[in-house]
C-alpha cells in the first residue's frame, strides 16, 4: 500500500471517528437532555416565595388507621386525638374496611366505631369522620374488585349506605390501582353520590397523580402494565362527582427533596386547573418512611411536600378556599411530621 493510499485511509478513519463521536454526542444529548430539562423544570416549579395566604383554610384531613374502630385504641388515645390533629383538620378518613372483592363490607370490621364517633363529635366539634373503604381493583389485580360489574358496584354502594347507617359522616373511597378512564368507577361515584347527598353526608376519594406529561399514563401502561397516573381530563371527571378529592402525591420516585417539592407543586397546579371551585381539593403529605425505588424517604418529606403545595397554590389559585392538605397517616407519622404540618402549613408554633 503506497503512502497516498495510507494517507487516504487514515483521513477516512479520522472522519469516521469524528462522525461516530458526533453521533454519540447527539445520542447522549437525546438521552440526557430531556431528563435534565424535566429535572430543571421541576426544580424551578418549587422555587420562589409562596404567597402569605397559601396556608391552611381549615379544610385539611388526616388518614387514620383501623385501630381506631376495631377496639385497639382506648380512652387514652381518644383523649389525645384532639391534640394530635390540631391545626386545620376538618375531616378524618378512618379505615373501616377493607371491602370484600365483591363489594360487600362485613359489619364486624368496625366494632368500636361508635366510641370514636361519639368522642370526635364531643371533643372536636365540626370535625367529620368519614369511613375509609378500600380494595385492590381489576384489571391489574384480576382477583380484585371488578368495577365494570354492576352487581359489584351495587354492593359497594350498599356498603356506603351501611357505614352511614352506623353514624359515619361520609364515605371515603380508596380503590387501587384505578386506571385512567374507568367508566365503572364513574358509575360507582354517581350511584354513591345519590346516597350521600340524600343523607347530607360527604363523598371523598383518594386518587392517583395526574400525568406530568400528557399521555404518560398510556406510555407507562404499555411499558409496565401499570399506568400509575390519570389523565388530567379523567381527574376532572372524577372531581366533578365528589365533594372532596385527595391526591396521593407521594411514591413519586423523586430522588431529592428539591425535585419532589417541584413535582408536588406541578401536581397541585394540574389539579387546581380542573377541580371545580365548589369541590375540596386536598394534596397528600407523606408522613411515613420508606426507601425503595418508588419512594425515597430522604426526598419525600412533609416539609418538602408542604413547600411544593404552597408553591403550586400560589402560582395557580392563591385565593381558592376549598383547598387543603391530607396527612398520611396517623399510624406512621412522627412528632416531627405533625410539627411540620402545624408549623409549615398552619403557621402554628408547637
Amino acid at each position: 500500500m503506497n503512502g497516498r493510499v495510507i494517507r487516504q485511509v487514515g483521513a477516512w478513519i479520522r472522519l469516521r471517528r469524528r462522525r461516530l463521536a458526533l453521533v454519540s454526542a447527539i445520542l447522549a444529548t437525546l438521552l440526557v437532555l430531556p431528563p435534565a430539562l424535566a429535572a430543571g423544570a421541576l426544580w424551578w416549579a418549587g422555587q420562589g416565595d409562596p404567597a402569605g395566604s397559601a396556608r391552611t383554610r381549615g379544610a385539611d384531613a388526616a388518614w387514620l388507621g383501623h385501630a381506631w374502630v376495631d377496639g385497639r385504641k382506648g380512652p387514652a388515645d381518644l383523649a389525645a386525638l384532639p391534640q394530635l390533629v390540631r391545626g386545620g383538620v376538618r375531616d378524618l378518613y378512618v379505615h373501616a374496611g377493607p371491602l370484600e372483592h365483591d363489594g360487600s363490607l362485613p359489619a364486624d370490621r368496625y366494632p368500636a366505631a361508635r366510641q370514636l364517633l361519639d368522642a370526635v363529635h364531643r371533643e372536636l366539634p365540626g370535625v367529620r369522620v368519614q369511613a375509609w373503604l378500600g380494595d385492590v381493583v381489576a384489571p391489574e389485580h384480576p382477583d380484585g374488585m371488578h368495577l365494570d360489574d354492576p352487581a359489584v358496584r351495587a354492593r359497594v354502594v350498599a356498603s356506603a349506605r351501611q357505614v352511614l347507617d352506623a353514624g359515619f359522616d361520609g364515605v371515603h373511597y380508596d380503590l387501587e390501582p384505578l386506571q385512567s378512564g374507568s367508566a365503572g368507577y364513574l358509575d360507582l361515584l354517581d350511584a354513591t353520590r345519590a346516597v350521600t347527598s340524600a343523607r347530607h353526608a360527604e363523598l371523598s376519594v383518594a386518587t392517583p397523580q395526574i400525568d406530568p406529561l400528557p399521555g404518560l399514563h398510556a406510555v407507562a401502561g404499555a411499558l409496565t402494565g401499570h399506568p400509575k397516573w390519570w389523565s388530567q381530563e379523567y381527574f376532572g371527571q372524577v372531581a366533578r362527582r365528589v365533594d372532596q378529592i385527595a391526591v396521593m402525591s407521594y411514591d413519586t420516585a423523586m430522588p431529592v427533596q428539591s425535585l419532589y417539592q417541584g413535582y408536588v407543586a406541578q401536581q397541585t397546579e394540574l389539579a387546581l386547573q380542573v377541580v371545580p371551585g365548589s369541590v375540596d381539593l386536598l394534596m397528600g403529605l407523606p408522613a411515613y418512611w420508606d426507601d425503595t425505588w418508588g419512594h425515597r424517604g430522604s426526598a419525600e418529606t412533609v416539609p418538602a411536600a408542604v413547600r411544593g403545595v404552597r408553591a403550586g397554590l400560589s402560582a395557580q389559585a392563591p385565593g381558592r378556599q376549598n383547598f387543603g392538605v391530607a396527612v398520611y397517616a396517623d399510624f406512621s407519622a412522627t412528632d416531627r411530621d405533625w410539627e411540620s404540618y402545624r408549623r409549615d402549613w398552619c403557621g402554628l408554633a408547637d
